[in-house]
């Protein structure tokens, strides 16, 4: 007897197989086309559930950086126009009629510690509400070598991305430490560096787009191991380095052609040597030891201009989340109100400078002086306000190891000035 499928009505003689239900029946052909129109389906689902990026004009994104970024007001700028080209460049692809490509635009950031390289990135992430994910350039090796492969970059934004590779595709990678990886000298080097300039040249595919099978759990890859594939062209990168020492390379380009003795010293009067990382370029850049090809892929260089006593003063008080009105936040759970004397706040900051850590040093001073007052205070049941003036920090700060290491750097400079007389 022959039988034909509900859906097709081809019958039994013409089909592999025939699966008969108590309704009716179904041939593997209809089974297979109905599996793939499901997988479309849920591809479909998954594109529509993905939030958009909350894209704001340049002017409008460097408003919210500063909101949490004191100063540095040329990085800011560079970052917002690149994010906002970058995801204009996402939102409107180019058609098949159309022969102009916009090409993405990674970012090298330059500056010392503490300056904000990295708070400047993490605030844009969580601004645009994008997967984000930090990757230390240091742990990188090349495949094969103890470490992690480049790959695992894709992998830990995989996991921001809750594993989903549309919404991985659209994030952002900040590679932080870049310059560890640069190579000694300016010749190519002669034996294997595996994790300098091997480094460098696994990134080169990364950065400037292509199809990246990572691990999807992070880790070493394996042959029996199910891979991921993503696709790094609609990922922004976002490096960023201290280049200790660039800035003498700067200096020696910039008055490289100076004439005569006079000319040459009213040119470094103009130039504070504080200020020289406002002219870094991609040729300092490829000096320090970024082979060429990586430092191409990066077109966008940006240098960051070390804190100064009044930057670091409003660090303090003025963002959003400054760490005085985290402290303040802290000792108000308890019912305590808690004070900074402006006395106190300059204090702070001169020991900031002195310790040359910039922002991060700050956190250090405020936690060495409010350390005992966290440990007592939340006792306490009759002094419901506290006032940290300059006499209690300065006798707090010494009792710690950060006034110790301020006397020591300053007998260490007060004796090599009395060496030089």
């Amino acid at each position: 007897m022959k039988t034909h499928c509900s859906f097709c009505k081809k019958t039994s003689e013409v089909v592999t197989m025939m699966v008969t239900g108590p309704e009716g029946r179904i041939c593997d052909q209809c089974v297979t086309q109905a599996s793939q129109i499901i997988q479309l389906q849920k591809e479909d689902n998954v594109i529509n559930d993905i939030k958009p990026v909350n894209l704001l004009r340049p002017q409008e994104i460097k408003a919210y950086l500063d909101e949490y970024v004191i100063g540095q007001e040329e990085a800011k700028k560079a970052l917002s126009i690149a994010v906002y080209n970058h995801y204009k460049r996402l939102a409107y692809p180019a058609s098949i009629e159309d022969d102009v490509v916009i090409e993405k635009s990674n970012i090298l950031l330059v500056g010392e510690t503490g300056t904000g390289k990295t708070y400047l990135v993490r605030t844009l992430a969580q601004m645009l509400e994008v997967p984000f994910c930090i990757i230390d350039a240091t742990v990188l090796t090349e495949a094969g070598y103890v470490g992690e492969d480049v790959e695992s970059i894709i992998s830990r934004l995989l996991y921001a991305a809750n594993y989903e590779v549309t919404a991985a595709e659209r994030g952002i990678v900040y590679v932080d430490e870049i310059d560890k990886i640069a190579r000694k000298g300016d010749n190519p080097s002669i034996t294997r560096d595996v994790s300098g300039e091997g480094v460098q040249q696994s990134l080169l595919k990364l950065l400037e787009g292509s199809i990246v099978n990572a691990p999807p759990h992070g880790g070493r890859k394996h042959p029996d191991q199910k891979l991921t594939a993503v696709n790094t062209e609609k990922i922004l990168f976002i490096c960023g380095g201290a280049f200790d020492g660039i800035a003498r390379t700067i200096g020696n380009r910039i008055n490289f052609n100076s004439i005569g003795f006079e000319f040459s010293a009213k040119r470094r009067a103009k130039i504070d040597d504080k200020d020289m990382l406002k002219y870094v370029s991609s040729s300092d850049i490829k000096g320090y030891g970024l082979i060429p090809e990586l430092v191409g892929r990066l077109p966008v260089i940006k240098g960051l201009e070390p804190l100064t006593k009044s930057d670091l003063r409003r660090i303090l008080t003025e963002p959003k989340n400054a760490l005085v009105k985290q402290y303040i936040k802290l000792f108000a759970i308890d019912g305590i109100t808690l004070t900074f004397t402006d006395e106190t706040l300059d204090f702070i900051s001169e020991q900031a400078i002195s310790l040359k850590l910039g922002a991060r040093g700050l956190r250090s001073i405020c936690e060495s002086i409010m350390h005992e007052l966290m440990y007592t205070a939340p006792s306490l049941k009759d002094h419901h306000q506290l006032v940290i003036d300059k006499n209690y920090a300065l006798e707090q700060l010494s009792r710690t190891r950060l006034e110790l290491l301020r006397q020591i750097e300053n007998n260490s400079q007060e004796g090599g000035l009395k060496k030089m007389a």
